[in-house]
């Protein structure tokens, strides 16, 4: 991934840009000390003043009003803040007109931001304060007041929290008079910029020491960087919270949310002074110091699935490139080693940018400013094309059978053929704040964690889009991280596993039928985890471990054979803070903290034996496991023939892994539970018959 630079030979502005805001994805504003607003629009390439702002008004920092207001949506934005050196901040329609001017600050007013409903403004100033007004410039309220001068102001994603600058700290003060302050040391130098991100709730700040840092929202440091040649004068998060770009003196930096960097370029600026991201998170824009407005677009994102790549070349078109096959004899666990000089290459032209992709499930599925194209790894000549309800997909998610899109207006799931299908609803939903780690899909069902309160889980039918089972919601102790639905086998049986803010990963069922479902610790300190694509294998990054649950349900089962049905590996290769970017197969893909790739193969042994036991075959199960002659093999058969009640091949596996002495008593309670369940399930009574007959 790196950015593409576009620069004017000669700048519009006759002296240094201060501060640059998008209404749409094409068009920007931009404010200099030239007293000028000026217009750019990037699809004629005509730029236009709007006004010259009076000779005493040297502006500072500007901030649309939110397009989205609850359920009342605005296809642009109409109206923005602009704060001065003179202590005003002026609020200015699209048109120019300046609606009205309030004295806020004794000295300049150095940042300006709106909440994310349009309900409160923030500005800081040179006299320390930090103040709260309503959307008309009205005083609510001081916030706090400090001797030294505030920076730079964002608000928290709840926009019940408010994080300020203060020399060399962070602060974050909520609004409610007597709530804690959080308040920490955080630069070497005095922190000029900060951005906080409401979809990955992650903190960035930079300063004149150099460095930019991440931060989570207990401030907790994620990432420093190694210093820089001058102060770092700009920060901006991507609006999807994966990406963000700093800039300094003749620099501009494209970073992953970790913090490591995919792209460094030099471009002849000076000191960008502000970045600011566009609605569809596709390209930036910066403020410079000479005048000029630097534009650049993200391209050569790359997405992987087998041996197919796909990689944004520009804005509308992909680079399709098949893969030759893994070279044979390689040992197993050891990196794959492809023969690059026979990949075949090819070009998938779109009308319009593209602005999200997703390749998984032998599909492409991209979406672009208007429309959304779905290809076949079979054929990728002829895409299935149909039309956005809204432009701005914010996150794309696959399924073995169907697709999930999430954009401004909802959350929409589509099959392949391109067919809508459903598009579930809560209360208080915010589709803005959605991401991978908090919306999972699987061919029944999906699960999104609620953002009101963290601990609750909705569940839906993914073919109505109505809550799952009895409408329960799936309600745990602490709050929750991370979800990840499991991909295969029967509805009845689909799991879910997540990982809490204890970073304790649990597992549970989804099919709720009137009573609490039992929710089971499976692993501590898990940082990051997976499903894989074609069997119910769950793999995780386990403090200094990388851990795979071949049969996870052998909690429900025996947990005292579940340690022998795990395979485990030394995760320090993979340095700190590691995330699993994929499982698919039996390859799993980490991305470490450097932003390297490492692949790790598993044994293919585990998913056959998913296969056989899903099929009833019985007696290949036991055959595969003699022939593979690991205990880890047989604890799994034994766990998932005592799941499926079938007692010959529970007996068999049970002795081949040392347990002879078993405990048919405790086996035989959980039988009867199983029968009991299928009871309540089925009224005829009928199942739970032939349960018993079996038994």
């Amino acid at each position: 991934m790196r950015l593409k630079i576009s620069l004017l030979k000669e700048p519009k502005h006759q002296e240094l840009v201060s501060c640059v805001g998008w209404t749409t994805a094409e068009e920007l504003y931009s404010c200099s000390d030239d007293h000028q607003i000026v217009k750019w629009n990037l699809l004629t390439s005509e730029t236009s003043q709007i006004v010259k702002l009076p000779d005493d008004i040297y502006p500072i920092d500007l901030h649309w009003f939110p397009k989205s207001l609850g359920t009342k949506k605005q296809t642009q934005a109409e109206s923005f803040v602009l704060t001065s050196s003179d202590g005003k901040f002026h609020l200015i329609s699209k048109l120019g007109r300046v609606e009205k001017s309030v004295e806020a600050h004794c000295g300049a007013v150095l940042a300006g931001r709106w909440n994310y409903e349009g309900t409160a403004l923030v500005t800081v100033g040179e006299d320390g304060q930090i103040k709260i007004w309503s959307k008309t410039g009205m005083l609510r309220s001081t916030l706090a007041q400090q001797g030294t001068p505030v920076y730079s102001v964002a608000w928290g994603p709840d926009s019940e929290k408010v994080l300020y600058t203060a020399g060399k700290q962070l602060i974050i003060k909520p609004l409610q008079p007597n709530a804690k302050v959080l308040q920490w040391k955080a630069h070497d130098g005095i922190i000029l910029k900060v951005d906080w991100n409401s979809v990955n709730d992650l903190i960035l700040s930079a300063g004149e020491d150099c460095k930019y840092k991440v931060w989570d929202s207990y401030g907790r440091l994620l990432y420093s960087s190694q210093p820089h040649e001058h102060p770092i004068t700009s920060v901006a998060w991507a609006p999807d919270g994966e990406l963000f770009a700093i800039g300094s003196f003749h620099t501009l930096r494209l970073c992953d949310k970790t913090g490591w960097s995919y792209a460094l370029e030099k471009p002849s600026t000076g000191s960008i002074f502000n970045i600011a991201w566009s609605i569809d998170g596709t390209q930036i824009a910066g403020a410079c110091g000479n005048g000029h407005v630097v534009f650049a677009h993200v391209v050569e994102q790359r997405w992987e699935w087998k041996n197919f790549q796909v990689t944004l070349t520009k804005r509308r078109t992909m680079q399709l490139k098949l893969l030759s096959k893994t070279l044979p004899h390689q040992p197993f666990g050891y990196p794959e080693v492809r023969n690059v000089l026979n990949d075949a290459v090819d070009l998938l032209e779109f009308r319009d940018r593209v602005i999200k992709a997703s390749l998984n499930y032998a599909h492409l599925v991209v979406s672009t400013s208007l429309q959304c194209y779905v290809f076949s790894t079979k054929n990728w000549n002829t895409p299935l094309i149909f039309d956005l309800k809204e432009g701005t997909v914010s996150l794309i998610l696959q399924a073995e059978r169907h697709f999930l899109l999430v954009d401004g207006g909802g959350i929409y799931l589509y099959s392949y053929e391109g067919r809508f299908i459903s598009s579930p609803k809560f209360p208080g939903m915010r589709t803005d704040i959605l991401n991978a780690q908090t919306v999972s899909l699987s061919n029944d069902t999906i699960a999104i964690k609620d953002k009101a309160d963290e601990k609750i889980i909705f569940l839906f039918e993914a073919s109505t889009g109505k809550p799952l089972g009895d409408g329960k919601l799936l309600s745990h102790k602490s709050e929750i991280l991370e979800i990840a639905l499991d991909q295969k086998g029967l509805t009845n049986d689909r799991k879910i596993a997540f990982i809490d803010k204890n970073r304790d990963l649990y597992i549970t069922s989804v099919k709720r039928f009137g009573k609490e479902e039992q929710i089971v610790k499976l692993g501590t300190m898990v940082h990051t985890l997976a499903w894989s694509d074609t069997c119910n294998i769950l793999c995780g990054l386990q403090d200094t471990r990388f851990t795979v649950w071949y049969y996870p349900n052998t909690v429900y089962v025996d947990r005292d054979i579940l340690p022998k049905t795990l395979y485990e590996k030394d995760a320090s290769e993979f340095s700190k803070n590691p995330h699993i970017v994929s499982f698919v197969g039996n390859q799993v893909t980490i991305r470490r903290a450097d932003g390297s790739l490492v692949h790790i193969s598993i044994s293919p042994y585990p998913a056959i034996l998913h296969e056989y036991v899903s099929s009833s075959k019985w007696e290949d199960a036991v055959r595969l496991c003699r022939f593979v002659k690991e205990q880890t093999m047989w604890a799994c058969l034994a766990a998932m023939a005592v799941a499926n009640r079938d007692m010959t091949t529970a007996e068999i596996a049970y002795a081949a892994i040392g347990e002879l002495q078993i405990d048919w008593e405790k086996i035989k309670a959980k039988i009867e539970m199983e029968i009991t369940k299928e009871r309540e399930r089925s009224p005829s009574g009928q199942s739970s018959k032939n349960i018993g007959l079996k038994y």
